[in-house]
């Protein structure tokens, strides 16, 4: 085990790198309408002229670095930890995307469903986890149209994915995953207002803290099996 954990954390390395570079071919939506061009493509192209070594400041490879091998540590089953590794390295990309563009982009969530759907076959647990990524997604598609200011369709895509990946863990999984992710961004929202950096209507992107509340949700101890 030792060695699958500190496997997966040079993978996450260098995943990280690619994922950095993804993230960069993402610009602002608007900016992506007005040149009317796809971005995947030239993204992808980026990625693969990438060298594959950290770079200042670091912080999307070792983010990268420590989700894989917490991933590593704690899921046991092989396919189920394939799709969560795929998953470790397009939430990367996705994060960094969000953080800088306040969007997740379509070509790269949604290509993600069926392969995650097609790793988790052979794990025997695609129905709990297409349920739960059903319940999961069904609840932010709830909370989007309730405010969908606070929210944008890209979060709901996402959560539906985070279903399928924490419904392969169980149920308790999913649960966690989401309060988790609410709870972490709400305690951001708080700490900018302490800060005098932020008002009550002030918005930030979501996607981070959701993908951060994912990895809550395989760190905690009974949460994941």
């Amino acid at each position: 085990m030792p060695l699958v954990v500190i496997a997966a954390a040079v993978l996450g390395l260098i995943a990280g790198a690619y994922a950095r570079a993804v993230a960069a071919g993402f610009g602002p939506e608007q900016d992506a309408q007005r040149e009317r061009r796809p971005e995947a493509p030239a993204a992808l192209a980026a990625a693969a002229r990438a060298v594959p070594l950290p770079r200042p400041p670091y912080a999307v490879e070792g983010a990268t670095a420590l989700a894989a091998a917490l991933v590593a540590w704690r899921v046991h089953d092989g396919w189920v930890l394939a799709a969560w590794l795929y998953a470790v390295a397009v939430g990367a990309a996705l994060a960094e995307i969000d953080r800088r563009t306040w969007r997740l982009p379509d070509a790269i969530t949604l290509p993600s469903y069926p392969i995650v759907l097609a790793l988790l076959v052979p794990s025997g647990r695609l129905l709990p986890a297409v349920a739960s990524g059903c319940a999961l997604g069904a609840v932010y598609a709830v909370l989007w149209f309730v405010r969908p200011t606070g929210l944008g369709l890209g979060d709901v895509k996402l959560a539906g994915l985070i279903g399928l990946l924490t419904g392969a863990l169980g149920v308790q999984a999913t649960v966690v995953a989401g309060m988790a992710g609410q709870i972490l961004g709400a305690l951001y929202a708080v700490g900018l207002l302490l800060a005098r950096r932020a008002t009550r209507t002030t918005e930030f992107p979501f996607g981070p803290f959701m993908l951060a509340g994912a990895l809550v949700a395989v760190a905690v101890p009974g949460a994941s099996p």
